[in-house]
């Protein structure tokens, strides 16, 4: 292509359409000065020259032809540069250069902006007109090319300054920017950015490339782009660009600054090359599924630590979403980054409270559900772990329970281990005291320390070689170690005043170190359940001295008894309730008679079994004055008067075994059972009468006849009675149990007691149970 070459164009001027000779004598010569002819304020306002993007040859249409400006006559013309003057322009690549294949997808700015490419000859006729500048002027590519520019586009006030500046690009090769009102084709106006250049080809020819875009869409694409710049910098949330590898792109200052690296320190790498916190590995995971599902995340809370403060957690609440271009082609992943630490911080914080509340409420409902010292020691080390510790061990004072005073006597303090518990098998559970051993903490002990002062311990970091300081012994502290206990409390049980035992906690799996929050928590625990302890302890030696009081005062049953095999047991209460003043008694009377009696008084502990002691005492002599049933009876309901506020019932038998018969009667109590030798066994239908105490009613005998094999079962309603089931079921079940066969009265009571009896009774048992035997044998 040549720049002198041109076809005339009918529809132009004569003076614009005169060709010049093979000289180019007539061609336009551009300005070295850069001055128009017409009035400088005239002419277009220019921008700085900046540097413009390559255009796709694809977009320009090439012609044959390029029209210039109109030129006026009057002025002098300047001769055009030789083809060798282009000092500062690259010729266009040669067809066969080798050129590699652009692979990523291409911007989508260019687009936006509607970038238009026009090519000039040097005498200002158009060459090619690409679509976008059919867009921009309103010209298709017809009604362009080959047109002087200036006349097309240019409205008559504007064209001189246009010329000089289009001389001063061709002369000089120096780019030039700027802003020229253009006339479109529907006849308006518009304000065009333009961006021309003077190439030349391999044979030295000059043209004029000018790209353009509408100013209007130019100030707005910068303005956003600015205002986006400032958004970035100076916005107090975190924002970052990332590509579709999940690499940084961009970061801005207020992101660098909350993890505590330079925005260059990011670019290139993925969030979780610069943070191992999982927590950022799962946000990279979130990342990949909005990049490739679209769907947007919002307000994920993160909590994890980063350089800027890694001996804290931080939280944020972060916003992903995937960048497209507006052709639909992904770029990546814009992140938003609220940091919301304090808030995060206060929400642990109120947690936390809530924690100690729900923890005290259910110690205060768990612990001491019983007055047994063992179990309420197992309570409080089930509400302590796992909520608060990785592991307990509650000791208790070996004086407490041996003489229920907390004096030690000389020496270090003996414990008793009462409960241990672990949140998880762990080699620790090994170096724990077991329950109902004793032991001796060494001095420096906090467990030692604890009783010995009266006050907490607490530390709050162990290294791995001052374990042995928590440490029973050196086996101990091998075994804390490797489970990697680092921090330990011991608090004392206090009640009344008084330390009874000592509390030990520990963590090892849970990272956080004990501190004053979880100190005060375990205080407040240790002091309900220091109470509890303290009542059982006391409850035990009650219940040993009325059950060794109870002892004393049954009979021991003799082994011969004529006519008579007799067994007997007396089972105190094994739950909450204390002992009571449940008796039996064997009396052996003239004439080879033997008396049999059961009965309860009601109520519990040391004064029932005092009382108990009397009625027995009572009924042994009555027995001695020969009087019969129903006459003892009435002597004890006068007695039991006199022991206001108690009350009891008794069933009172004489066997006569040469008579071969039974007189029987009863105050108040359940109705014996009768096994006959030849037959089911029955409740015995007897005059019930009032329980002793209750005064002014009478008592009846009732007789009966009694065969060898034949037996008599006397019980309390300790045997039969539940907080459950109906007395009639109950005595039903009795009467099922009693009609299996039994070789002897010793293996009935054992049974009975077995199959009726509760292991957690909480009453007592009285049970006597008499089978006939030929009398002399």
């Amino acid at each position: 292509m040549s720049g002198g070459t041109r076809h005339p164009d009918p529809d132009q001027p004569e003076t614009a359409r005169a060709e010049p000779g093979p000289d180019r004598a007539a061609e336009p010569r551009p300005d070295p000065a850069g001055e128009p002819r017409a009035d400088r304020s005239a002419r277009p306002q220019t921008d700085p020259v900046d540097p413009v993007d390559p255009v796709d040859p694809a977009t320009v249409s090439r012609a044959d032809h390029i029209t210039a400006p109109e030129v006026d006559q009057d002025r002098p013309v300047r001769p055009r540069p030789e083809h060798t003057e282009a000092p500062d322009q690259a010729a266009p690549p040669r067809a066969d250069r080798a050129t590699e294949p652009e692979t990523e997808q291409p911007t989508g700015l260019f687009d936006l902006l509607g970038v238009a490419a026009v090519l000039l000859e040097a005498d200002g006729r158009i060459d090619m007109w690409s679509p976008q500048a059919e867009e921009l002027f309103g010209y298709d590519r017809a009604e362009a090319v080959g047109q002087y520019a200036a006349l097309l586009l240019l409205s008559p006030e504007n064209r001189d300054a246009a010329i000089e500046l289009f001389a001063e690009v061709m002369e000089t090769g120096r780019g030039w920017a700027g802003a020229f009102p253009v006339r479109r084709k529907d006849g308006g106006t518009r304000t065009v950015e333009f961006r021309n250049m003077r190439l030349t080809d391999h044979l030295g020819d000059h043209y004029a490339l000018g790209l353009a875009t509408d100013r209007s869409t130019l100030r707005r694409v910068e303005r956003d782009a600015a205002l986006s710049a400032r958004l970035v910098t100076q916005a107090p949330i975190g924002l970052a660009v990332l590509d579709t590898e999940l690499r940084y792109v961009a970061v801005n200052p207020a992101l660098a600054a909350m993890h505590g690296l330079s925005e260059a320190d990011h670019v290139g790498r993925r969030l979780g090359e610069l943070f191992p916190d999982p927590a950022f590995q799962a946000l990279e995971g979130s990342m990949r599924r909005v990049l490739d599902t679209g769907v947007p995340l919002v307000n994920q809370e993160v909590v994890g630590r980063t350089a800027a403060d890694p001996g804290s957690d931080h939280a944020w609440m972060t916003s992903l979403y995937r960048l497209e271009d507006h052709q639909g082609h992904t770029l990546g992943v814009a992140k938003v980054a609220v940091e919301v630490t304090d808030r995060y911080r206060a929400a642990q914080e109120a947690e936390r409270a809530q924690r100690r509340v729900r923890l005290i409420a259910r110690g205060s409902a768990r612990i001491g559900t019983t007055l047994e010292v063992e179990r309420t020691a197992q309570e409080l080390a089930d509400v302590l772990v796992p909520d608060l510790a990785d592991m307990a061990a509650v000791d208790l004072l070996d004086s407490m329970l041996r003489t229920g005073r907390t004096d030690p006597g000389e020496g270090p303090p003996l414990f008793r281990a009462l409960a241990v518990k672990t949140a998880y098998p762990t080699d620790a559970a090994g170096a724990l005291v077991p329950p109902g051993r004793l032991t001796v903490y060494h001095a420096g002990h906090p467990a030692a320390q604890s009783v010995r002062t009266g006050r907490p311990v607490l530390i709050t970091h162990l290294d791995s070689g001052e374990v042995g300081r928590v440490a029973a012994d050196a086996e101990a502290a091998r075994l804390l170690a490797r489970a990697g206990v680092h921090t330990d409390m011991a608090v004392p049980l206090i009640a009344r005043g008084q330390c009874i035992g000592v509390m030990g906690l520990a963590r090892a799996r849970n990272p956080a170190p004990f501190d004053a929050d979880d100190l005060e928590l375990a205080c407040e625990l240790a002091s309900r359940a220091a109470l509890s302890i303290d009542n059982a302890v006391l409850h035990q030696h009650t219940r040993s001295t009325a059950e060794a009081l109870q002892r004393s005062l049954l009979p021991p049953l003799s082994p011969h008894h004529p006519g008579l095999e007799i067994a007997a047991r007396y089972r105190p209460a094994q739950a909450i309730g204390e002992v009571g003043g449940d008796w039996y008694d064997v009396i052996p009377l003239d004439g080879d008679r033997t008396a049999l009696a059961v009965g309860d008084v009601m109520g519990s502990g040391i004064a029932a079994a005092a009382t108990m002691g009397r009625l027995r005492t009572a009924t042994s002599t009555l027995a001695d004055l020969d009087l019969g049933p129903a006459r003892v009876l009435t002597h004890l309901d006068r007695i039991t008067l006199g022991l206001d506020p108690y009350i009891a019932t008794c069933v009172y038998a004489v066997h006569d075994p040469r008579l071969a018969r039974l007189e029987v009667a009863s105050a108040g109590h359940l109705p014996p059972v009768l096994i006959p030798s030849d037959g089911p066994p029955r409740l015995l239908d007897l005059p019930t009468g009032t329980p002793l105490g209750v005064g002014g009613v009478s008592f009846e005998s009732t007789t009966l006849a009694l065969r060898p094999g034949d037996q008599l079962v006397l019980y309390t309603d300790g045997l039969v009675e539940t907080r459950d089931d109906p007395i009639d079921a109950r005595l039903d079940e009795l009467l099922r149990l009693l009609s299996a066969p039994s070789p002897s009265p010793e293996d009935t009571c054992d049974r009975l007691l077995r199959e009726l009896r509760h292991p957690a009774g909480h009453d007592d048992v009285a049970l006597l149970i008499a089978r006939v035997l030929p009398l002399g044998s």
